[in-house]
């Protein structure tokens, strides 16, 4: 799972996304195990970003759900979710602050 987060990340920190942040939530009752958080710069970069990591995730990583607005995208791959937010609905929804209630920060 480390190494699945560390190669989410690394795509994601490449192709420009700020405030990165992933929550280990296993050990909870939280749906998935895994949740990564990260804010783009824009509609057109957080499409950027969805293309770039399906194109370096697949086939590896099975995509299950895909939701996607203008302002936050959520990538399902089962066991890890993927939230790419605009600043400011980052700013609205602190998804992070919830998180923590789940699990612990990994980076």
């Amino acid at each position: 799972m480390k190494e699945r987060i560390k190669k989410i990340t690394k795509i994601l920190d490449d192709k420009k996304a700020v405030d990165i942040e992933s929550f280990d939530t296993k050990k909870s009752d939280y749906f998935t195990d895994a949740v990564v958080i990260a804010t783009t710069m824009g509609e057109k970069h957080g499409f950027a970003l969805l293309n770039e990591l399906k194109s370096q995730l697949k086939p590896e990583e099975e995509f299950l759900a895909i939701e996607e607005s203008d302002d936050w995208t959520v990538i399902d791959l089962g066991d890890i979710l993927i939230h790419l937010m605009s600043p400011e609905y980052r700013a609205k929804y602190r998804l992070e602050q919830f998180l923590e209630k789940y699990g612990k920060k990994t980076n």
